[in-house]
């Protein structure tokens, strides 16, 4: 699936989540989780690495194996080193707003991949 980097583009996640799940009859607890990283992705694709600008676009691929689910998220941004990013549950960040995508989607994984320098994140999941 290709997207603009235009946030409206991200209910099309939802649709892509939803028929996913339904026809390879993946176990719906999974599906929140799914559902939480990949808009994340997107979002975090669309407004940190292509910043907003439409003439760049977000890739999102989904490739199952016989045990486990990968999305494959890139945008042509300049990327990010995901190692400096700040602990949101520290005590100087607990009641800041914003900066919990990351830290979520490592928890809601069961592995997660920064690739090319930031620009792709591998979201993976045992089913």
């Amino acid at each position: 699936m290709k997207l603009p980097s235009h946030p409206s583009c991200i209910c099309e996640v939802e649709t892509f989540v939803k028929d996913l799940v339904e026809r390879l009859h993946i176990d719906e607890n999974l599906y929140p989780n799914i559902l939480i990283c990949l808009t994340e992705a997107v979002n975090n694709a669309i407004v940190h690495g292509n910043r907003l600008d439409e003439q760049k676009e977000i890739q999102v691929s989904c490739h199952e194996q016989e045990h486990e689910i990968q999305f494959i998220i890139s945008d042509e941004g300049n990327g990010f080193d995901h190692f400096m990013l700040p602990d949101p549950t520290s005590n100087e960040r607990i009641e800041t707003e914003g900066g919990r995508g990351v830290f979520l989607m490592k928890q809601l994984t069961d592995e997660i991949h920064f690739l090319d320098h930031g620009r792709t994140v591998k979201l993976m999941w045992r089913i």
